[in-house]
This record gives C-alpha cells, structure tokens and sequence, in this order.
C-alpha cells in the first residue's frame, strides 16, 4: 500500500509538471504604422527571421477607418470599433454632447465597451502588463492591467524591451502570463516623410534590431513565451499640392466639421430635419468635382459604420495622395486612415510554442487576434465579440 501511496503522488507530481509545461506566455507588440511590406521594403531582417520561424500572415485587414485607436482597440478587445466606442482617433458624440480625443480614456473610460484581453486575463487568474497601448491605462471595466504605464512619448524604446524582459523574469507568482507593448516610432517617420523616405526605413530598422533583441532574450527564459507582432494599420503617400481645403467645402452652420486628413466626419446639430441633412450632403457631392466622396448609406454598412451619434451624420472621404486640410495646404508627406487598399495593410507576425512554423497565411483579420491569443493562453471568452478566429486558427498547432 505505501508503495501504490508513493506511486500515486509521484504521478500527481508528474502531472502538475506537465500542466506548468503546457502554460503559455503570449508577448503582443503593436509597431505602429509598420505597413504589411515594410520588412522586403526596408528590409527588416530580424522581423523577417521571426517570421521564417513562425506564422507570417501577408497582409492583415485593420477595420475601418484605418486608424490607430480604432484598430488597437479592435485588436485588444476583438470588437469592430462601432461595437467598442472608439470610431475614430478624434469624433464627437451627439448624445452625450461631448468630443474623444486619444488617451480621454485615462479620465473617463465610460467611452469604451468591451474587455481587454488584459482584464480578460485577470478576470480568470493570470497577470498581465502593459507598456503602452492605446488606452491601457484606462478604467475598462473598473480594472487596469497589473503592471502598465501611463502613456509618454518621451519614453525609450530599449526600456520598453528590458522592462518586458524584466516582468517576465518575475517570481512565478507575480509574473505576468499577458504582456502587451506599443512601439510609435515607424509610424512617426512614415507621417512626416512618407513610406519610402530614408528616415522611415531607418525607424524600421532601428525597431527591427529591438525585436530581434527582444526575440532573443526571450528564448533564453524557462517559460513557453510566444512572440506576436502586428500593426494597426499601413501608410500611404501624400502630396501637399492635392490638399482639399476645408474653407471650400460649402458653409452650412447648422453642421460642425470635424477631423482632417482621409476622412471629415460632419455632425448636425442638435434638432436638425434629415432633410436638412439630405440637402446638405447634395451639396458637398456637387462641390466634390472629383476631390473626395460623400458616403452612402450602403457604404456605411459595408464599413459597419452606421450612425450612432458617434460616426458623423455625413462624412466626407478621399484617396492618397489627396488629404483634407483646415489650413489650406498639409504639412505632413504620409498619412492612413483610408479605406482598405494595400497601402493600408497591416503586418502580422507570431513565433512559439503555440504557433506552426514556417507557414504564410495570405490575409488576416485584426479581429481574430483577440479569440486567437485567448485559446493561446488557455483562457475562455466572456462577452460576445465580432472576430470568430477563423483567419488566425491555422497558425496554430
């Protein structure tokens, strides 16, 4: 008997070791504006081996608009942006008679629905750490991530890589099992120069050599740590000289114009008549002359952008080179935010334990993101979301 007593206990000891085995660590980073061909284009080579390694999707598909709260809100909470609140980087809302702008979360997270995949992993018993991420220092669901910062643009990149490393290398009992980090710098280059400029093919290299670090130090830890690498969105060229000036749109006070570059959202005010509404965009569509489009109510749809007092009662899109300026000319040579086409296309990138290796899958969705590192790290779904997983499930073994 004390010999099956002993042969029992060494068998639970087995097991506990094979689960603790089977544990996965899932590390999301986000480089923002790092467009699905920038690692041929500019050769990201430490990018482009991770890949090799692991799953590279060819182009991800970012919802629509093509911007960078929307998308990263997407990707963390696996809803389309109409669903978590977060329609564009800067629009109003007409019912609560109030304007977002990027980081309003921090103070007031009734903006947002949803659960982040960092709360969903506290919710079921796993830590999780944030550096940076569009809004992970704010309130969601009345919860913050374990360990997060709040957001600078004067923070340093090789901090970011030392403190991931940092968390993961934390007693078991305080480590983290979700890390999540948001690197803005190839999107800054790819705004002010443009995707082909020296200088964005520099901020890609220079994020390169840290994800190859990064890449590197992770596989010497005892964890199984599976690396996820995307962007939000791609970039386009722009030409100063194509700007669309908002001053020659047609006056009509009763509607308040905002945002510039690809898209305008224009907002009635409050007891307007859709007729009023319907007369003003005819309109816009006579002044047009080829510059831009007035959306259809089909085209909305398609988009999964009808109006919900947060979309705009009438917007207003172009196509690159062209933007929409209020100051007659921009100022910048590179710009996103326009419906989908190749320049707008996003990268994905994921290597580990979890995932196959040396496979490419042809387009992606962002929004399978979310149910994809869910099954990763084991954990289940709480609320209904828009992304089903099924353009994400084949990278995994």
């Amino acid at each position: 008997m004390r010999l099956l007593s002993l042969i029992f206990v060494f068998i639970a000891i087995a097991s506990l070791d094979v689960k603790a085995s089977d544990e996965q660590t899932v590390v999301l980073i986000s480089l923002d504006g790092f467009r699905w061909d920038y690692i041929e284009k500019h050769n990201a080579k430490n990018i482009a081996h991770i890949a090799n390694q692991g799953v590279r999707g060819n182009k991800m598909r970012p919802v629509y608009p093509t911007k960078t709260f929307p998308n990263h809100l997407s990707i963390i909470t696996g809803l389309l942006p109409i669903n978590h609140g977060v329609v564009d980087n800067r629009f109003c809302d007409t019912v609560r008679n109030d304007c977002y702008s990027m980081g309003k979360g921090k103070d007031d997270s009734t903006w947002f629905n949803g659960i982040p995949l960092w709360n969903l992993a506290s919710m079921q018993g796993l830590k999780s750490a944030t550096y940076f991420w569009p809004e992970s220092d704010a309130r969601f669901n009345g919860m913050l991530p374990d360990y997060y910062y709040h957001y600078s643009k004067h923070s340093d990149y090789q901090n970011r890589v030392d403190q991931i490393v940092q968390w993961l290398t934390l007693p078991k009992a305080q480590r983290p099992r979700l890390v999540i980090s948001y690197f803005s710098l190839v999107d800054s280059m790819g705004h002010e120069f443009g995707p082909d400029a020296l200088q964005t093919k520099q901020a890609v290299h220079e994020v390169d050599a840290l994800m190859g670090q990064l890449q590197q130090r992770l596989a010497k830890l005892e964890q199984n740590i599976n690396l996820v690498i995307v962007s939000d969105h791609g970039m386009s060229k722009v030409d100063p000289k194509q700007s669309i000036d908002l001053s020659s749109l047609p006056k009509d006070d009763t509607f308040m114009v905002k945002n510039t570059g690809p898209r305008v959202l224009i907002y009635a005010s409050k007891g307007t008549s859709q007729a009023q509404v319907t007369t003003y965009k005819k309109r816009l569509t006579q002044a047009a002359k080829g510059r831009y489009t007035v959306l259809t109510d089909a085209q909305r749809a398609e988009y999964h952008y009808q109006n919900n007092g947060r979309t705009g009662d009438i917007i207003l899109q172009t196509t690159a080179p062209k933007a929409f300026s209020n100051s007659g000319k921009v100022s910048y040579l590179g710009t996103h935010g326009y419906a989908y086409n190749d320049d707008m296309a996003a990268t994905f990138i994921a290597m580990g334990p979890a995932f196959k290796e040396g496979i490419t899958l042809n387009e992606v969705s962002n929004l399978d993101i979310y149910p994809m590192i869910t099954k990763v790290l084991g954990i289940q779904l709480l609320s209904k979301i828009d992304g089903d997983g099924s353009t994400l499930w084949p990278a995994l073994k």
